[in-house]
């Protein structure tokens, strides 16, 4: 198991991708602290992984609140008594072109996409910089190397956490901590609510799928979760500061 006796944190861990990659990652024998602000869904999770010969710790935390993230971060280190891996994974969707997007929509996207990244890598880097070495991964998007219709919000703030993620891999690489960028495309999840909503409904989206992306499919949350594995094990050892785009060869159509 490639994540033997490692510890590893990851936001959103009670569905979609989340969800996916803390299963993958405690399979391959990390323990997993799962968190995520609906406390059913988290401990379904932490269950899932315990029941399954893991260990696994749920702590209920809202990613955009710095008192949850705190208390994330100390549960942690109580337990395990070390942080080798973050996936600081929670992110929010906000539709629109500029004239429709009203600022609170706009300070929402930068608060959950950017800020809480920023605050809980903060929180972190100073055990990860302690042991000498670590894996961050930030997921961002594809939108966060291309850009979308109408989608002001949601394109600012994941272009954002990509150059926020390469500014810290050069600062911290140093301290042999890599911090890299997951920027998955289109995976059927709810998350797509926006999206569906903005291009007309489901069949609408599947159309465009199956025209723009040259795999013609959504990817699947365990496709994902593949890419999680690497980033967080030593499989991307000389990896940091990149943004790992998994979409099908939507960015090149």
């Amino acid at each position: 198991m490639i994540l033997e006796g490692r510890v590893a944190i990851v936001t959103g861990a009670g569905s979609g991708i989340g969800r996916a990659g803390a299963l993958l990652m405690a399979r391959e024998g990390a323990a997993i602290v799962v968190a995520d602000r609906n406390t059913e869904a988290g401990e379904a999770t932490a269950r899932a992984i315990t029941e399954s010969g893991g260990r696994s710790l749920a702590v209920t935390t809202d990613a955009g609140k710095d008192a949850d993230q705190e208390r994330l971060v100390s549960e942690a280190m109580e337990v395990y008594g070390r942080i080798d891996i973050l996936h600081s994974h929670a992110g929010v969707q906000v539709e629109g072109p500029l004239e429709e997007v009203d600022p609170e929509g706009m300070d929402l996207s930068w608060q959950i996409n950017v800020r809480a990244h920023f605050r809980l890598i903060r929180l972190v880097m100073p055990i990860m910089r302690e042991a000498g070495k670590g894996s961050v991964i930030v997921t961002s998007s594809n939108s966060g190397v291309l850009y979308d219709h109408e989608m002001i919000a949601y394109a600012t703030s994941k272009h954002a956490a990509v150059a926020m993620v390469k500014q810290i891999a050069i600062d911290y690489g140093k301290y042999g901590v890599r911090v890299n960028a997951l920027c998955p495309g289109w995976v059927d999840t709810p998350f797509n609510d926006a999206f569906t909503r903005q291009m007309g409904g489901r069949e609408a989206l599947q159309e465009y799928i199956r025209g723009q992306i040259p795999l013609g499919r959504f990817a699947t949350v365990d496709e994902i979760a593949e890419s999680i594995l690497y980033l967080a094990s030593d499989r991307s050892s000389f990896m940091t500061g990149h943004a790992l785009v998994v979409d099908g060869g939507e960015c090149i159509a």
